[in-house]
């Protein structure tokens, strides 16, 4: 988890397990991100290159993090729930337990 750069922003997909949030929120501290830089990730708004994705893995009962960081962002028009997320290229970096 050396590899983390706690300026950057996380972008937390909870995939509507909201009761999740905030065990979720505090894994990723304890993991090293800073409390300040988690958001909950939304279709509409994007990070840059650079930043985080922490999703909960596997819906609909996940028993972890998966840690990813934003390698691409093309422009694309927002579609459904995904939105403009489908225009984000990742690599895996680490799993954090739930």
């Amino acid at each position: 988890m050396s590899q983390i750069d706690a300026q950057k922003s996380v972008y937390l997909f909870v995939h509507g397990r909201r009761d999740l949030e905030d065990s979720a929120t505090a894994a990723l501290v304890a993991g090293g991100f800073a409390k300040d830089k988690i958001i909950s990730a939304k279709p509409d708004q994007v990070g840059n290159v650079g930043d985080y994705m922490a999703m909960l893995w596997m819906p609909p009962n996940p028993d972890h993090i998966k840690i990813q960081k934003i390698t691409k962002v093309d422009p694309v028009p927002a579609e459904g729930m995904i939105g403009l997320w489908k225009g984000v290229s990742k690599e895996d970096l680490f799993q954090i337990k739930l």
